[in-house]
């Protein structure tokens, strides 16, 4: 399976990768660039099934993040900071555990160790698969932002709502189906790598209870709260990239 990439900034400096959340593409980074790329190079991707990247047979968290070495092989990036958004965040949560040692450090926003019920998960690839995905867009904008946000950035939010609506049904079902099965509660307490938490004060979807409970069992883990809902790196751009290039520039001077 071909994985779109975009590799940019100068050569020789530190590589910070950024996976997307489900139902979005690399595009939904574009509030952090101008900021990361003064001080990194920054590797971004579609996951499976979403943006530019086909979907393949059936999909597993495991698949997902070994998804995220065969992109840093293919763009010649031996290690990297790695920073991922909800399913992104869970597959950060994946290579920190089990591939540590092609990062230096893992951001986990808005995300958990386990996200939302099998039961919820599956009934929604259930539901695309047989509506398509305008059964989810009408209630996108409630799940990923406050109320305010929505009401006053109406063309960003239309810009996340309408990637949403462009995503293939069948990879999007894929990886709600690899949600389902997602558990790493038992798992992360071995994480050894740096790891940042960013919270939404009022993300419904995973909370900051959610955090707090990674933070609790990850040893060398920080939790940053920001006041959003669940797509922080949009909906608090310029605090959720403060709190990222802080926490990257701590680990580089400790390197």
């Amino acid at each position: 399976m071909s994985i779109h990439y975009q590799l940019e900034g100068r050569t020789g400096a530190p590589v910070v990768m950024l996976s997307n959340s489900l139902g979005t593409s690399l595009s939904m980074w574009q509030p952090q660039m101008d900021a990361l790329l003064e001080h990194f190079r920054v590797l971004r991707y579609d996951v499976h099934g979403h943006g530019r990247t086909a979907k393949n047979d059936k999909t597993t968290l495991p698949q997902l993040a070994e998804d995220v070495i065969s992109v840093m092989d293919d763009a010649g990036i031996q290690q990297a900071h790695f920073c991922g958004i909800s399913m992104g965040g869970l597959t950060g949560l994946w290579l920190a555990r089990f591939a540590p040692e092609r990062f230096l450090s893992v951001t986990v926003s808005n995300s958990a160790a386990k996200i939302g019920e099998q039961s919820d998960w599956l009934s929604r690839a259930r539901a695309v698969r047989g509506e398509g995905m305008s059964t989810l867009a009408s209630s996108a904008a409630a799940r990923w932002f406050t109320e305010d946000f929505a009401q006053n950035n109406k063309a960003q939010v239309d810009y996340v709502v309408a990637n949403l609506s462009a995503t293939n049904a069948e990879g999007y079902a894929a990886c709600c189906e690899a949600l389902a099965a997602a558990d790493l509660r038992a798992e992360i307490d071995a994480i050894t790598l740096p790891v940042l938490l960013i919270a939404g004060s009022e993300d419904p979807v995973t909370t900051v209870a959610d955090s707090k409970f990674m933070q609790n069992q990850i040893p060398a883990s920080q939790i940053v709260t920001v006041h959003a809902s669940h797509l922080a790196n949009i909906e608090a751009a310029q605090d959720f990239t403060a709190a990222l290039i802080t926490f990257i520039q701590q680990q580089e001077r400790k390197a």
